[in-house]
């Protein structure tokens, strides 16, 4: 198993996020409080420049491979929205091309936001799992380097925003992470032992979608045959193999929920914040609700990325 980054690694790693964005706020809000029973700190990565924290594991993977790599022109990368936008913004800010791959039934407004960055979008497949291996071929066809949603290499970027929370509030007990592929939660872990804290890393994944709740409980990466979740964030049907090494090294467990808990999620973060969650954003706040009996008067926290729903869905469940 790859070494998890070290402090250094992420505090350098920081140097480069922080050039594009400032650090993202963790709030404690009354109203969530209430409605859970603990003390609950969100981390607000929906609040980054492109509502979700894949921004900050794109711009070090790209600076790095610009850095290493001078003449490459330009990337490609396989996404359900939040992947292709971080790599399209950091495409922009190295001056490279960047092309993006989405499955058919992708989100109309992340198609439009990446295409905003200024990234070409090529629509192939039925999930993520065939758009990523279409984008595999079409990365040698046009020589194009390939960006994967899971590697090492994202992950000290990706960190620093558990950094910041973790030295916000070094006390919890437990975080709650969304897992899509895996780099989220691995950078919380990177994180947390970087600091030497002693806080519980739970996974939180769609029930529809249970690749890696699978893969924990096996102790080995286990597919499945479809991932049919409306938080198509946490759409994953093929784990990374070294994202379930660390999971299953270094989480505490990783549960499932449902579509109806993510959508109970996706409104309390309204009702008691008046922020807007994407499915995947509102996954750790129902992984601690499933848990609430469990958590209660504890300090915990959850995980808030992305913000990045289409209207009409977002009407939808507001509306019950």
């Amino acid at each position: 198993m790859t070494n998890l980054p070290t402090k250094s690694d992420i505090e350098t790693a920081a140097e480069t996020v922080y050039a594009a964005m400032p650090p993202t706020p963790q709030y404690v809000w009354p109203l969530l409080n209430a409605s859970t029973g603990g003390n609950v700190w969100v981390k607000h990565e929906n609040h980054s420049p492109i509502g979700t924290f894949k921004l900050r594991g794109g711009l070090v993977y790209l600076a790095n491979l610009c850095a290493d790599k001078p003449d490459v022109s330009g990337v490609i990368a396989a996404t359900r929205g939040n992947h292709g936008q971080s790599i399209s913004f950091a495409a922009r800010a190295n001056g490279i091309e960047a092309v993006i791959v989405v499955p058919e039934d992708n989100s109309s407004d992340k198609n439009a936001a990446m295409k905003a960055l200024g990234a070409e979008l090529i629509t192939h497949g039925h999930d993520f799992q065939e758009a990523l291996e279409y984008a595999e071929d079409l990365a040698v066809e046009r020589r194009l380097e390939m960006v994967p949603s899971y590697a090492m290499s994202l992950v000290p970027g990706v960190a620093t925003y558990a950094m910041e929370l973790l030295t916000a509030a070094p006390d919890l007990h437990t975080l709650y992470v969304p897992i899509g592929l895996g780099s989220g939660i691995t950078g919380c872990i990177a994180a947390r032992e970087a600091l030497g804290l002693k806080t519980e890393i739970v996974g939180v994944v769609a029930e529809n979608a249970p690749a890696y709740a699978l893969s924990f409980a096996k102790g080995e990466a286990l597919s499945t045959n479809s991932a049919d979740t409306f938080a198509d964030g946490l759409a994953c049907r093929v784990p990374a193999v070294d994202a379930v090494q660390v999971i299953c090294k270094y989480a505490a467990r990783v549960i499932t929920v449902s579509e109806d808990e993510i959508r109970g999620a996706i409104r309390l973060y309204y009702t008691a914040t008046h922020n807007l969650s994407e499915g995947a954003g509102a996954a750790a706040l129902a992984g601690l609700m499933q848990e609430q009996a469990t958590m209660a008067e504890k300090s915990v926290g959850v995980v808030l990325s992305g913000g990045n729903i289409d209207r009409a869905l977002y009407q939808t469940i507001l509306s019950g």
